[in-house]
């Protein structure tokens, strides 16, 4: 089976820990202790059945304040397929938070209010999930229950999702209406609540949605994270070098070219678990044995001969700062791509981007926390980079403080110069 990997987001209140609570007690997947724990909570919604939301909200004070703060990360599986859960936070402070949890995502799910309608939060983390390349949204229009199941106010918050939407880099919008609380549309469908809609149920359309798709199989990528050499008298000439695909294929004949250094070999096998294998492909981790000796070191790439991926420095990106210190043009920090850490300096701000409106703010001198920018980056080594609109997974990065190595700042890079 496949993974399936999504979040949740939304305005606060809008029932995204519930939903999922939901999603996890309609399809059995909660243990009995776990059951247990929340009945003896003694927190219950107003008609008296268990409050679902802390299956997630873990953090006592997310408990006690009924929010949620920190992502929070569940996982379930059907006949189907198997899923993992990213609970996003609702409070703009948490922007960061949000990022974190979406930065791995193959679909979002943002939940809006049915009494609300479109709210602040619904398009920063649409936005959101557009910047980072998510290629699936889904709009679950929660609380029906509290609307009298009104196909008419479905139908408008649907006019003006799209409206707003139109500004979007999203491939596939579905909007689905859902009441977290009763369990309508769920995982069961809704024909008795909402006769008129003639859509799937969420748990339906999340086994649906194709996610092979998602990788890019075109671009091979394989960045070596640590050279296997056993140097028994089994293996005494053993070289592999171990990483993850994380795009394009392999296999056994490939002509391949090992950057920054420029050698070339040819692929001698492909293992797995001490398995040969005929192929790997993205997402997969293996190792690769190549026919000829080839200095090769944690950091470096594999690629196929064929692609024209070529070194640099110098780049433009967008970057969410995460960090109450705020970012200047000309700050000095760590980057981190794949398994290549370089000294960087931003030289310059060129916009800050308006969550709410998509709109470029120019003639900005510095970055706050959870604000979202375009800046220009030079690399103290060279990197091998892809646009990330091109490849997400070689075209994302973290920034690090060079003294606490905490991470201040998540990157997408947008231009390369060569």
């Amino acid at each position: 089976m496949d993974i399936l990997r999504f979040i949740t987001a939304g305005n606060v209140d809008d029932g995204k820990s519930t939903l999922i609570g939901r999603l996890l007690y309609d399809t059995k997947q909660i243990f009995a202790d776990q059951l247990e724990a929340i009945e003896s909570s003694g927190r219950m919604n107003e008609d008296g059945q268990v409050d679902l939301s802390l299956l997630t909200d873990g953090l006592k004070a997310e408990r006690e304040q009924g929010i949620t703060i920190d992502v929070a990360y569940k996982y379930f599986s059907t006949e189907r397929r198997k899923f993992i859960i990213a609970d996003a936070p609702g409070h703009i402070q948490y922007t960061r938070n949000m990022v974190t949890g979406a930065s791995n995502s193959n679909l979002s799910i943002i939940l809006v209010d049915a009494r609300k309608g479109v709210q602040e939060q619904t398009r920063r983390h649409s936005i959101i999930s557009s910047l980072l390349g998510i290629p699936h949204l889904v709009i679950c229009i929660n609380k029906m229950d509290l609307v009298g199941y009104d196909e008419q106010v479905y139908n408008q918050i649907v006019e003006d999702y799209k409206q707003f939407a139109r500004k979007l880099r999203a491939k596939e919008i579905t909007f689905i209406p859902v009441s977290a609380l009763k369990g309508d549309n769920i995982v069961e469908g809704s024909e008795l609540t909402m006769p008129w809609y003639k859509g799937p149920s969420l748990l339906e359309h999340l086994e649906q949605v194709p996610v092979s798709q998602d990788f890019n199989l075109e671009d091979a990528r394989f960045p070596v994270q640590y050279v296997i050499r056993p140097l028994t008298a089994e293996h005494h000439d053993y070289r592999g070098y171990a990483g993850k695909v994380i795009s394009g294929t392999y296999k056994a004949g490939d002509k391949v070219t090992v950057q920054p250094s420029g050698q070339t070999s040819t692929i001698k096998s492909v293992e797995l678990g001490g398995q040969v294998l005929e192929e790997a492909f993205a997402p997969m981790s293996v190792v690769l044995q190549l026919e000829d000796d080839v200095d090769i070191s944690r950091g470096d790439m594999i690629v196929k001969a064929a692609d024209n991926l070529e070194v640099a420095q110098e780049f433009e990106a967008e970057v969410c700062w995460m960090h109450n210190k705020a970012l200047k043009p000309g700050a000095k920090l760590l980057l981190r791509h794949n398994s290549t850490e370089t000294r960087c300096v931003v030289r310059n701000i060129d916009y800050k981007i308006d969550i709410n409106t998509l709109d470029y703010l120019e003639d900005v001198d510095q970055i706050q926390l959870n604000d979202i920018c375009r800046v220009q980056i030079k690399a103290a080594s060279p990197l091998l980079l892809d646009k990330y609109a091109d490849n997400r997974s070689n075209g994302g990065f973290i920034l690090v403080d060079e003294t606490s190595f905490a991470t201040v700042g998540a990157g997408m890079v947008a231009e390369i110069e060569y």
